[in-house]
Formats: C-alpha cells, structure tokens, sequence
C-alpha cells in the first residue's frame, strides 16, 4: 500500500491465500510463506504508483516465516532506494486501520480504550496518544479469533471459523435460541484478561454429547458461542472505558468484522463513541501499516532489522 499522511489511501493492493488455506482448515505456515514469495514482487510492482518518502514493514508478532519474507524485502528496498525505515508491530498496525480513510486523526478521541482481536491475540490497550499506550489485559490461553477458527471445525461450518460461525449464527430464528448455555470465563473477574479455553472445551463436550447434530442445533450453538465470546469482550471493554474514562473506544483486528461484536459494543458504550475500521481493514494489510508508520515513526537502521515473532503490544516497534 501507499498512504499519504498516515490517513490518505493512494494504493492498496492484497494477494490472499485463502481459498488454499480453506482446504487445509487453517493456516500452514510453510506453504503461506510459499505463496508470500511468489505474489511479493507483483504486489509491489501493483501497488507502487509515486514517489514514497519511507517504507514501512511488519516485523512482528506473526509466523517467521511470513515475516522474514516481509522484512528482507523491505530491507532490500531500503537499501536499493536509500529510504528511511519504519518498524511497525502489527498488533499496534491494526489499531490504524480505524484511521484509512477517515476523519478519525481530526477527532478528540484520547484517551482511547481499544479492543485488538484477531486469530493469534486478544488485547485490551489504553491509548493515551500516539506512540503513547499502556497495556491493560489480554487473553490468558486462546484468542477470540482462535476460539472462533476451533468453534467452527468442531461443527463442521468450515474456515475462517469467524465468518463461519458469524454467517451460521444469524440464520437461527429469534424464537429457536439453543437451550444449552455456554459459560462466559472471567466476565466478572477484576482483571481486564480474557479467557477462551474453558469455553471451547465446553462447546467440545457438548458436540460430544450429540455426535451427529441437526442444523438448528448446529446453528443453536454457532449464535451461543457467538454470544459467549462477544459478551466477554464487549463486557471487558465497556469496563476499561469507564474505569480511564476514555473518550472513545477503537475495535481492531480482524474479528472486529463481527457484525454482532460492532452491534453489542455500540449498544453498550451509551455516550462513548465507537470506532470500527472498515470491513477491509479489519483483517492483514499493508495500508494500516502504513498509517501506523506516519503516527510512529519508529525509524530503524535496516541492517539491524530482525523480526520477531513473539513482539507484544508492550513492545515497541
């Protein structure tokens, strides 16, 4: 992607493997990585229409693999164009989707509570400013969407499981809620952690029970995990916004595509103003990247740059 002053989308170009990882059930790192290497230099290439000023590139958390192909390319461009480069977490990166295209950087919205939800991480953040951030509380096993991807295997719905289970979970009738309730972990807890672990063993055990579901229970179950998940976070974060009293709140990640997580937070935050990116912006892409580097620019000697699979959201870049 290029983006122009943290806010202005000049390009953004996406290559997906999705419907390969379809067949799979999920993610293989090694044949992703595959892929990233074949659809580099065309993204590039596509995406690339004016001068740039820096580059910026994901360094971490994420599979090494797909982050080593990412940061060698960015360093060989550095070098080959004699640009300055920007390290971005891409934890911190999916905060700036809510940026892309908006008015969002005019607005008077720190402190800001933000939720990031994604597959791998479920984070609850005080941004104060940017660059500016204390980390309240995150999941202590699985993450949301992790929780989703497990859910929808479990009843067959395919992947990713949190379209899946979203798209299952609206066609059950208002009058045909399931009859099993499934438990909510850590709601009403002091901590800003979350926990999804227990909740995915409940649903496990009660699919055992019923080895071969019909659809109503299969879509029962789909809108009760939805629920359950969604309360937890929704719960959790109207809480952090009150406690810090915070401006406004920002959803992130790629689970922040849930229509129910939008419609919950939104119904729940009373005065609070909900941010949400779009639907595109919700899932990986370079052009939040690239509004993350303009708000922090966390410049970088290319020769230094290693990823890291493992960075937090405590950890800068």
């Amino acid at each position: 992607a290029v983006v122009e002053d943290g806010v202005k989308l000049l390009s953004n170009v996406v290559a997906s493997s999705e419907e390969m990882h379809q067949k799979t059930g999920g993610i293989v790192p090694e044949v992703a990585a595959r892929e990233q290497v074949r659809s580099m230099i065309p993204v590039i290439s596509e995406s690339l229409i004016t001068n740039i000023d820096a580059i910026a590139v994901t360094t971490g958390p994420g599979l090494i693999g797909s982050l080593l192909i990412g940061v060698e390319t960015a360093k060989a461009l550095a070098f080959a164009w004699n640009k300055p480069l920007i390290a971005v977490n891409h934890l911190i990166g999916h905060i700036y989707g809510n940026f892309v295209d908006t008015d969002l950087a005019s607005k008077d919205i720190f402190p800001a509570v933000v939720l990031v939800a994604s597959g791998g991480h479920s984070d609850l953040i005080l941004l104060k400013n940017h660059g500016d951030m204390v980390w309240l509380g995150g999941t202590l096993d699985d993450a949301a969407g992790e929780a989703f991807d497990k859910a929808a295997r479990l009843l067959g719905l395919g992947y990713p499981g949190g379209p899946a289970i979203s798209k299952a979970a609206s066609t059950i009738e208002p009058f045909n809620h399931p009859t099993i309730k499934l438990p909510r972990p850590l709601l009403n807890d002091s901590t800003f952690d979350f926990s999804f672990s227990g909740l995915k063993t409940a649903l496990y055990n009660t699919v055992k029970q019923s080895p071969t579901l019909t659809s109503d229970q299969t879509t029962g179950l789909a809108h009760e995990f939805q629920e359950a998940v969604t309360d937890c976070l929704v719960t959790k974060t109207i809480k952090a916004a009150t406690e810090f009293k915070a401006k406004s709140i920002m959803l992130a990640g790629g689970v922040a595509a849930n229509k129910r997580l939008r419609e919950k937070l939104g119904n729940s935050a009373g005065i609070i103003p909900v941010f949400c990116p779009a639907i595109k912006f919700c899932t990986d892409n370079a052009a939040m990247i690239g509004s993350a580097a303009f708000f922090n620019q966390n410049f970088v000697n290319w020769e230094n740059l290693e990823p890291d699979s493992s960075l937090s959201l405590q950890q800068f870049p």
